[in-house]
């Protein structure tokens, strides 16, 4: 999904939304929404064109590891939630502040970070190795997306490292986060699917009292109602895929998408246990990481109210 200028393939969002689907049916446990949905999108919205031919090619070939540092708090979901500063010390840029929930910063080589300058909000393009940088892995309820905390302490940069133009970032950042919730929303498909799937093999092969347990009313109403709820989230997500490129269409689908199969996601998760039964508890079976999946992706760059809100504004009411 990068530009054949660039060392891309010139696929659009389209073809990135299959990927995106079966990452989430398998539970994908690498950084591919933080390097190539997000940052790759960040350097192409907003940096330079030398950027762009010197970082883009890397991430086609699948050899660098990228992420975006941007909230400093555990509810930071906006723009204008971002509060750290980089401040001027003659020719440098100095960076004090504390990125939370950073998408694998821990194997990150590159991380872009946002902060307020004196021109406004503005990205950084900040290597993994720039002294004053910290980066520490934090344990989360998903274990199978890793997260981490990311420390500048005096971190000293140059107007080189500036992604774009100072000032420049807010509106890129919005586009941004925008993707990243309908990848999520694509992402929450692909396991709610997965939910499913698993549910009604179950109830097909699993017998008491001398039948199939999906035989019975009370397991089939609720089959029944998480393909419902999966088609519904099926038909959010794709449509948010194919207009990613229509700026005003995507203020209603994005959020739309993103709390709609956050919803069904966490339901088909939450149902494919109670169907399972003891076996939906263990340890050992899939089913709870696909539970922890659901409530990390929910939460991740805005939760449901958070999304309908941004839904709300978008179509005013």
């Amino acid at each position: 999904a990068i530009p054949e200028e660039y060392g891309g393939a010139g696929y659009t969002f389209a073809e990135l939304s299959v990927v995106l689907e079966e990452m989430g049916r398998s539970l994908f446990p690498g950084p591919f929404l933080s390097t190539v949905v997000m940052a790759a999108n960040a350097i192409l919205l907003g940096g330079r064109d030398s950027q762009k031919k010197e970082l883009l090619p890397g991430i086609a070939m699948g050899e660098s590891v990228m992420t975006m540092a941007l909230f400093e708090g555990p509810r930071g979901a906006c723009v204008e939630d971002i509060a750290m500063t980089a401040g001027r010390d003659g020719d440098a840029w100095v960076l004090d502040g504390v990125k939370q929930h950073v998408l694998f910063g821990h194997v990150a080589g590159t991380i872009i970070t946002a902060t307020q300058t004196p021109g406004g909000l503005s990205m950084f393009l900040v290597p993994s190795d720039t002294e004053g940088l910290s980066v520490e892995h934090v344990e989360t309820l998903d274990a199978t997306r890793k997260q981490a905390t990311v420390t500048f302490s005096g971190v000293r940069l140059t107007d080189e490292d500036l992604l774009g133009a100072e000032g420049s970032a807010g509106p890129v950042l919005e586009e941004v986060l925008r993707l990243a919730s309908v990848a999520l929303a694509l992402e929450q498909v692909g396991g709610a699917q997965w939910c499913l799937e698993t549910s009604v093999e179950h109830a097909q092969t699993r017998f008491q009292f001398g039948r199939a347990i999906g035989s019975f009313q009370a397991i089939k109403h609720r089959l029944a109602d998480m393909m419902v709820s999966v088609e519904h989230a099926k038909s959010t997500a794709y449509h948010a895929a194919r207009v990613v490129d229509d700026a005003d269409e995507m203020l209603v689908a994005s959020p739309l998408a993103k709390s709609i199969c956050s919803d069904a996601y966490m339901t088909a998760a939450s149902d494919t246990i109670q169907i399972l039964g003891g076996t939906g508890f263990t340890w050992e079976h899939d089913t709870h990481l696909y539970f922890k999946r659901a409530k990390s992706t929910s939460l991740m760059f805005g939760g449901v109210h958070h999304q309908r809100r941004l839904l709300a504004d978008a179509i005013g009411i």
